[in-house]
C-alpha cells in the first residue's frame, strides 16, 4: 500500500497562484449564490480533472483551465527564493481572464452553455472530450508548446459539437463517454446515454461530419428483445417517446467501461454496463468500422477460436446453440482471416499499428449479454433496493503459453499480475464495492439469422442466464457518512493493475486486488485437484483485499471530483482531486518512478532524478479547510433585489400590515436568513472547534521540539551549566580527550578481566596437549639431564641421548678389543717378520664410512631436538 508523505503542498495551497487554478470565478459564485433558493443541478458523476502527462485541465464552471504542475511548483519556488518565503504576489484574475500567464494558468474558451461535468482524456491525449448533462463537445488539444508560450490572446482551440441534433436537452442525458481502447490512434469514442443507447463515433479533425453522425448505433432495449439478425436495433430518430415502458426503470445506464488495451481475449472489445437498478450487461464484440488491435490480439483468438471449434466437431452431445455460436465465430475470424491490414505510425508509441476493418459477417451488430446472475450466499445478500454508480472491469491477462506453443522461443511480453479471467467491480450509492469474478468468460456472441431464429427461440432465454461469482463485497463509507446526492466513482491507478480509487463524497480511498489475485492465479493455474475445494474456500475467507482511506473530507463539505493520479520525477506520485473551490492533494512515497510516455516535444522530455529525500519526523496529515459558506456570498441581498422587482413591490413601500401577503413575504425572508445562519453557525463551530484543537497540537509539537532540543545538546554538549562561552573547537577537543580516557580505561579493565580470565580456567587438558607435554619433559631429561624416568610408558622408542651413550661405549669396546688382537699377535711371532697382513681398503673405507655416518645421524638429531627445545622454552 502507499504511504503518504504529505497532503498540502506549498504550490498548491493559499496565497499560492496555483490555488487560482481551482477556485471559481464571479460568474460562477453568482450563479452558486442564486441556486441556493432555487432548483438543485441533477446529481451525477464529477470528473472535472483531466491530464496529459504533468498538465492539467480543470473545468471550473463553463470555463476549461490549464496548468503545467511543473511550472507552478517552479515558479513558486522562485518566487519564495526572490522575495525570502515572505509571501506571494498579487494575482491579477483580469489578466487571466485574458489568457495571461500570470496566474499561473491559461483558460480555455468553450461554446458549452452549462456547466462541465466530466472531461475525458483520449488514449492518444489529443482529443478532449468535455461533457455536460446532456450534451457532448470534442476539443482538439493544441501540443503543451503552444499553450506554455507566453501569449497575451486566450487559446482558442478547435471544438466539435459531437451529435448536434442528438446529445440535446430535449433526449436522454448521458451517462458515459469511453474512449475505444482498440481505436485507431485512440480516435473512436463511445456515448451512453441513460435511455441505454450505445453510439460509436469514429472522429477525424479533417471530417467534421463525423461529429455529426455516429457510425454504429444500438439501443439495448430493442437489442434485449431481439430474435434475429437482420432486425434493427437502432435508436428511434423521431423524438424521445414519453408514455411509460417497464425498460425505463430496468435498463436505465448509470455508467459503462471498456477493460484496457492490453487485456486478452475478447475483452478489449466488450463494453460492460451497469445499471442503476442492479443488473449488468456485456456487449461483445463492439468494434468501430477501423480498429487497430495490439500484435497478440489476432493471434490469440484465432487459436481460442479453432481449439473451440475442434472441440465442439469432436463432441456429440454439443446443443445446436453451441454449434452456432463456434460457425459464427469461426465466420468472424475468417473474415478478418481474409483481410491484408493496413500499416498505420502510432503517434503515441512511435511505432505501427496493424488497422483492420471490423468484420460484416454475421453482423455489425453482437448479442446483448446479461443481465448477469450474482452467484452468493443466502446470508451474504444485500438489499435489493441497491443502486449502482459506477463500474470497473479488470480484463483477463494475455494467455501467451498457448500462443507459442509449439515454438522454439517464448513470447516476453512482460506481462504483470493479473489472472485469466475478468474482475467486475461494482460501486453503488452507499459506498459499497462488490467485487466478481467472470468464470464462464465472456466471449463474442450474435443473434441466429432469420432462418434459424425460430430454432433457437426456446433457448435463447436459458443462453442469456449468465452469472458473476461474488467474491467479496466491502464497504468504503460509514452509515454516518452517506449522503443522498452522492455519486461515488472509480479512478484507475496507473502503477498497478489491479488497484484502484474509489471518491465519495466522504474522502478517497484505496484499493489493491493484488495480494488475493496472485494467490488466485496460482490455483487456477494449479493442475492438482486434491483439496483445491479447500484452498478456494480459504483464499475467499481470507479477504485480503488492502484498502486505506488516504483523504477523509470533512462533513458539510462540497463534493469531491473524481481521483487522478500523477507519476512525474519531478513531481512525484500525486493524487490529486478538489472541490468546489480547493483543490485536495494526497503525496506518497515513491522510491521507484517508471518514465511515463511523453507528450509532446521529445527533446524537451525531464530527465530522471535521483534525489535522496529525507524522511519526516512528523506524521502527515491534511491542512483545515474552512466551509465554502465563510466564503459564500450573502443571498439575502439576492433575494430582496428579487422581491424589489417582483409583484411584492408595493409592499416595500408601505407600512407593515397583517395580510396573508405579508406573512408569505416574511415566511420567504425567514427561510433564506435562517438557512444562511444556520451555515455560518456550523462553519464558525467548527472553526472554533479546529482553533482548540490546534492549541493542544501546538503544545504537544512544542514538547516534542523541546526533547529534540534535548537530545541535540547532549550531544553538542551545549547542556552545559557554565556561564562563559565555549567554542566550538574546544568543545570538539575536550570531547576527544574525554573519548581517549575512557578507551585507556576501557583497555585497562580489559587487561584485568583477561588476567582474572586466565588464573580461573580449570579447564582440563586435551589428549594432544599432554602428549606434548610429555615430549618436552622427556626431550629435557633427555638433553639437560634432569632427574625424571628414563623412558615414557607411551613411548617404546629409545631416548638420544642414551642411544649416544651406547655408540661411545660401543666405540670404546670395540677400539680396546682391535688392540688386544694386535697385541696378541706381536707376542706370538716376536723373530719372525710381521707378516704383511692388509686389510682392502674398500673394507675398512666402508666401515669408517658407515660408523662416522651413524655418529654425524646421532650428532644431528641431538642438536636438532636441543634447538627445538629452546625455542618451546622461549615462546
Amino acid at each position: 500500500m502507499p504511504k503518504i508523505k504529505t497532503f498540502a503542498p506549498s504550490w498548491l495551497s493559499k496565497p499560492a497562484p496555483g490555488r487560482k487554478l481551482f477556485e471559481p470565478s464571479g460568474d460562477d459564485i453568482k450563479s452558486s449564490s442564486s441556486l441556493g433558493y432555487g432548483k438543485k443541478p441533477k446529481p451525477g458523476p464529477r470528473r472535472v480533472i483531466a491530464k496529459r502527462g504533468t498538465e492539467i485541465f480543470v473545468a471550473v464552471g463553463k470555463q476549461i483551465r490549464w496548468a503545467d504542475l511543473v511550472d507552478l511548483k517552479e515558479s513558486c519556488e522562485t518566487k519564495q527564493t526572490r522575495i525570502g518565503g515572505a509571501g506571494f504576489e498579487v494575482y491579477d484574475e483580469e489578466a487571466a481572464k485574458a489568457g495571461l500567464m500570470e496566474g499561473g494558468y491559461r483558460i480555455i474558451k468553450t461554446p458549452v452553455a452549462e456547466d462541465i461535468r466530466q472531461l475525458v482524456m483520449s488514449p492518444n491525449q489529443d482529443f478532449l472530450a468535455v461533457l455536460t448533462s446532456h450534451n457532448v463537445h470534442i476539443c482538439v488539444l493544441p501540443p503543451p508548446s503552444r499553450l506554455s508560450t507566453f501569449d497575451p490572446s486566450p487559446p482558442k482551440p478547435r471544438f466539435f459539437t459531437l451529435g448536434p441534433t442528438i446529445h440535446v436537452t430535449s433526449r436522454s442525458a448521458v451517462a458515459s463517454a469511453v474512449w475505444h481502447p482498440l481505436g485507431v490512434n485512440g480516435t473512436a469514442l463511445v456515448t451512453v446515454t441513460e435511455d441505454a443507447v450505445v453510439r460509436m463515433w469514429e472522429l477525424s479533425a479533417a471530417d467534421r461530419w463525423s461529429f455529426d453522425k455516429a457510425t454504429l448505433t444500438i439501443d439495448l432495449k430493442r437489442l434485449a428483445d431481439g430474435t434475429c439478425l437482420d432486425q434493427d436495433f437502432s435508436a428511434s430518430v423521431s423524438a424521445t417517446n414519453k408514455g411509460f415502458s417497464p425498460d425505463m426503470f430496468d435498463m436505465e445506464v448509470a455508467a459503462a467501461c471498456f477493460p484496457a488495451r492490453d487485456s486478452g481475449s475478447w475483452s478489449p472489445m466488450t463494453l460492460w454496463v451497469a445499471m442503476t437498478g442492479g443488473d449488468v450487461y456485456a456487449l461483445c464484440p463492439l468494434l468501430p468500422q477501423k480498429w487497430s488491435p495490439p500484435p497478440t490480439l489476432v493471434p490469440s483468438l484465432s487459436v481460442d477460436i479453432v481449439n473451440k471449434t475442434e472441440s465442439i466437431e469432436a463432441d456429440p452431445e454439443a446443443s445446436p446453440e453451441s454449434c452456432l455460436l463456434a460457425q459464427q465465430q469461426l465466420e468472424w475470424m475468417s473474415d478478418l482471416d481474409r483481410q491484408d491490414p493496413k500499416i498505420v505510425e502510432d503517434t503515441l508509441r512511435n511505432d505501427v499499428v496493424e488497422v483492420y476493418t471490423r468484420p460484416a459477417h454475421p453482423g455489425t451488430v453482437p448479442r446483448l449479454q446479461g443481465p448477469f446472475h450474482f452467484d452468493v450466499n443466502p446470508e451474504d445478500e444485500q438489499d435489493d433496493e441497491v443502486e449502482l454508480k459506477d463500474i470497473f472491469v479488470i480484463g483477463q491477462k494475455v494467455n501467451t503459453s498457448e500462443l507459442m506453443m509449439g515454438e522454439d522461443e517464448d513470447l516476453d511480453d512482460g506481462e504483470g499480475p493479473g489472472l485469466s479471467l475478468s474482475v467486475i467491480c461494482l460501486l453503488s450509492t452507499s459506498g459499497q464495492v462488490k467485487i466478481c469474478l467472470d468464470l464462464d468468460g465472456v466471449e463474442a456472441k450474435w443473434l441466429p439469422p432469420r432462418s434459424k431464429a425460430s430454432q433457437f427461440r426456446p433457448l435463447a432465454p436459458t443462453a442469456q442466464n449468465a452469472s458473476l461469482l461474488t467474491f467479496q463485497t466491502f464497504d468504503t463509507v460509514k452509515p454516518a457518512e452517506l449522503t443522498p446526492d452522492g455519486w461515488p466513482m472509480f479512478s484507475q491507478d496507473p502503477a498497478s493493475q489491479c488497484a484502484f480509487y474509489v471518491t465519495h463524497p466522504a474522502g478517497i480511498n484505496h484499493v489493491n486486488l493484488e495480494p488475493w489475485v496472485t494467490a488466485l492465479e496460482g490455483e487456477l493455474q494449479n493442475d492438482s485437484e486434491a483439496g483445491a475445494e479447500f484452498r478456494l474456500d480459504l483464499l475467499v475467507k481470507q479477504n485480503s483485499t488492502e484498502r486505506l482511506r488516504i483523504f477523509t473530507q470533512p462533513p458539510g463539505q462540497n463534493a469531491l471530483a473524481a481521483a487522478v493520479v500523477i507519476r512525474d520525477h519531478g513531481i512525484g506520485h500525486l493524487v490529486l482531486s478538489c472541490t468546489h473551490s480547493e483543490p485536495i492533494t494526497v503525496f506518497f512515497e515513491a522510491p521507484e518512478l517508471e518514465p511515463a510516455p511523453y507528450v509532446g516535444d521529445t527533446s524537451a522530455a525531464p530527465e530522471p532524478l535521483d534525489i535522496d529525500e529525507p524522511e519526516p519526523a512528523w506524521e502527515p496529515r491534511p491542512c483545515f479547510r474552512p466551509s465554502d459558506s465563510l466564503n459564500m456570498k450573502n443571498a439575502i441581498p439576492a433575494w430582496h433585489d428579487l422581491l424589489r422587482s417582483g409583484r411584492r413591490r408595493p409592499l416595500l413601500q408601505q407600512e407593515v400590515r397583517l395580510s396573508p401577503v405579508t406573512l408569505e413575504v416574511l415566511t420567504e425572508g425567514h427561510k433564506v436568513v435562517a438557512s444562511h445562519v444556520f451555515e455560518l453557525n456550523h462553519a464558525v463551530a467548527e472553526l472554533f472547534r479546529r482553533c482548540e484543537a490546534l492549541q493542544d497540537e501546538l503544545k504537544d509539537e512544542i514538547v516534542k521540539v523541546g526533547e529534540a532540543k534535548k537530545r541535540i545538546d547532549n550531544i553538542t554538549g551545549e547542556d552545559s551549566a557554565d556561564d562563559e562561552p565555549v567554542s566550538v573547537e574546544m568543545l570538539a577537543r575536550s570531547r576527544l580527550a574525554a573519548a581517549q580516557r575512557k578507551n585507556e580505561e576501557l583497555a585497562a579493565k580489559m587487561e584485568v578481566i583477561k588476567k582474572k580470565m586466565g588464573r580461573a580456567t580449570t579447564r582440563e587438558l586435551s589428549d594432544k596437549e599432554r602428549s606434548w607435554v610429555e615430549e618436552v619433559r622427556i626431550l629435557e631429561s633427555g638433553i639437560l639431564g634432569s632427574e625424571v624416568a628414563d623412558e615414557s610408558p607411551s613411548s617404546k622408542a629409545k631416548q638420544p641421548w642414551k642411544r649416544y651413550e651406547e655408540i661411545k661405549e660401543l666405540k670404546n669396546s670395540l677400539f680396546a678389543q682391535a688392540q688386544k688382537i694386535a697385541g696378541e699377535a706381536t707376542d706370538d711371532v716376536p723373530a719372525s717378520p710381521a707378516p704383511n697382513v692388509k686389510i682392502p681398503a674398500e673394507v675398512r673405507r666402508a666401515k669408517l664410512a658407515q660408523v662416522m655416518n651413524l655418529l654425524d645421524r646421532e650428532s644431528m638429531l641431538v642438536q636438532g631436538l636441543t634447538s627445538r627445545l629452546e625455542k618451546l622454552t622461549h615462546g
